[in-house]
């Protein structure tokens, strides 16, 4: 009886210590970071650059589901300045959403601590400055989430773990660009691809028989990369928070803001091999390379670098390919397919058609003929504090006008729980890239030509990737679906820089009458005000 008595008395304390970690406190993750303008030679060339604690680019967030982080952001720069979160939900919490449209920039000599939780994420993203050309001078960084212990991966633990930030360059300083764009004009092709800041000579390391994970973001401005590694397969296992079908290939098509995590496994003869990177779909092909270094090489990299796909068809395929793995848990021990995404009713279809053209005798881009001017005033200050006449709701159409751009502060509004189907229609013979902030959506169809309601037929409504950053091909579509259960004002926006400066945004408004804390949080007590809310009280 004594032995049964200790062991009660063990399972006891053990029960009253496992609740005790239910509702414990999410772990707290503490981040000081100082911009600063730096000198950087990334093309050969000296500019200024922007830094984060003197790195370029900036340091790696790594974390863990549920982390709260906490980064205290000094600006030393001598302009306002913000950091967005590229695919980090900001759950209930737009007011920490890093652009414009949502809070006030830090201004110059002065600090902002955003408060973010990953909520219930996994996967790999990226930060980047997100005022006006600040992403061309460098700021940005790669961000981990981890999974839990106890909640399993679906695959063996890496090595290592390595983050690769990718993307075209220009020589000239982002004041000059932004400037060349104010004046009416177009950017260019950018000058170089870079490779975690380099244009050559960056190296992973890595020893014979090991397995490393990639995570791989194209943090560029414009152009879509194909990465791809000499003698080497790539697994994929990861797509922006989602654990995918892990199909091989040779080489992965990475558009602008998207984010990949690959398995390589070094199995070839001890030596060095190429990494390359190079654009996509562009007149004149930009190439960079890397290393790839066993610890035991017996010789550099040799031969020629190995050549990227050049059919449009071949990134349509590897683009269907990619498509979830409904085995694997995701931020919860629970099978990712245990949602039915494809038998849920949809309550909207909403088309998005990118357009060109003039206002007042300068280049503009619009999204159903409304090209964003951003307010003086965030749009998320001016909901909070009622304030008028800043913008209209329903200032940009849920279809394609087919009329003249015409400038606005463009904001779509869009029920709470509500269910809705996006279509992103290009009619263009670029490739188009789209990001929205706070959310997922899923990935349900792709293809050339014109969209109708009869190509519904071809939805893959089981297994469709869940993402946030997706590519639309030259003269195509793509369809996603989105569950709206994020309260608050979220960007939608051309991931091409030019385009999204130049007005090929706007802002979905989730709204919802109720005012309790489950479906959004309340202003942080260290909001910056500014605009028209300069003198509002909270």
């Amino acid at each position: 009886m004594k032995v049964k008595s200790m062991n009660t008395r063990a399972m006891i304390t053990t029960l009253l210590f496992l609740i005790s970690l239910a509702f414990a406190e999410d772990p707290y993750r503490f981040f000081e970071w100082h911009v600063t303008y730096g000198n950087i030679s990334p093309l050969g060339v000296a500019q200024q650059g922007i830094l984060i604690n003197g790195k370029f680019p900036g340091p790696d967030i790594i974390s863990i589901t549920n982390d709260n982080l906490i980064i205290n952001v000094f600006n030393h720069l001598d302009e306002p300045f913000l950091l967005s979160w590229n695919g980090i939900r900001n759950w209930k919490n737009s007011f920490q959403d890093g652009v414009y449209g949502t809070m006030c920039p830090i201004p110059p000599g002065k600090n902002y601590t955003y408060a973010l939780q990953v909520k219930d994420q996994i996967g790999s993203f990226y930060y980047f400055p997100s005022l006006g050309f600040h992403k061309a001078a460098g700021g940005f960084g790669g961000i981990r989430i981890s999974s839990r212990a106890l909640i399993p991966v679906p695959f063996p633990t890496p090595a290592d773990d390595y983050t690769l930030l990718v993307g075209d360059w220009y020589k000239t300083n982002h004041k000059d660009l932004k400037a060349q764009l104010d004046n009416g004009g177009k950017l260019p092709l950018p000058d170089g691809i870079l490779i975690n800041g380099r244009s050559s000579g960056a190296t992973l390391n890595i020893e014979p028989g090991k397995t490393y994970r990639l995570r791989i973001s194209n943090v560029g401005l414009q152009n879509s990369l194909n990465f791809r590694i000499q003698n080497h397969t790539m697994k994929l296992v990861e797509v922006e928070g989602r654990y995918t079908i892990q199909n091989l290939f040779s080489s992965l098509d990475v558009h602008v803001g998207q984010s990949y995590s690959v398995l390589i496994t070094a199995d070839q003869p001890a030596k060095d091999y190429y990494v390359v990177v190079s654009s996509r779909f562009t007149s004149k092909i930009l190439t960079t390379t890397g290393v790839l270094h066993y610890s035991n090489s017996v010789a550099p990299v040799s031969g020629p670098i190995p050549d990227g796909p050049i059919k449009l068809s071949w990134s349509f395929n590897q683009a269907r390919a990619i498509r979830t793995n409904l085995t694997a848990s995701g931020p919860r021990p629970n099978p990712q397919g245990s949602y039915r995404y494809g038998v849920i009713n949809i309550t909207r279809t909403i088309r998005l058609a990118n357009n060109l053209g003039h206002i007042e005798g300068k280049q503009r881009y619009a999204v159903n003929s409304a090209s964003f001017y951003p307010a003086d005033t965030p749009l998320k200050l001016v909901d909070y504090f009622k304030i008028d006449g800043v913008y209209k709701p329903g200032s940009i159409s849920d279809q394609p006008t087919n009329g003249a751009i015409f400038p606005t502060t463009s904001v779509m509004q869009a029920d709470f729980r509500a269910f809705v189907e996006v279509i992103f229609e290009n009619s263009e013979d670029i490739v188009q890239s789209w990001h929205l902030d706070g959310y997922s959506f899923y990935v349900v169809g792709m293809e050339l030509g014109k969209w109708s309601p009869a190509s519904r037929k071809v939805y893959n409504l089981n297994d469709a990737i869940l993402r946030c950053t997706i590519q639309v091909y030259p003269r195509s579509w793509t369809a996603i679906y989105i569950a709206l259960d994020n309260v608050g004002m979220w960007n939608m926006r051309s991931e091409i820089w030019e385009r999204q400066y130049l007005g090929q945004q706007f802002y979905m408004r989730v709204y919802t009458t109720s005012t309790s804390l489950r479906d959004e949080y309340l202003i942080p007590k260290n909001a910056l005000l500014c605009g028209r809310a300069s003198s509002s009280h909270r």
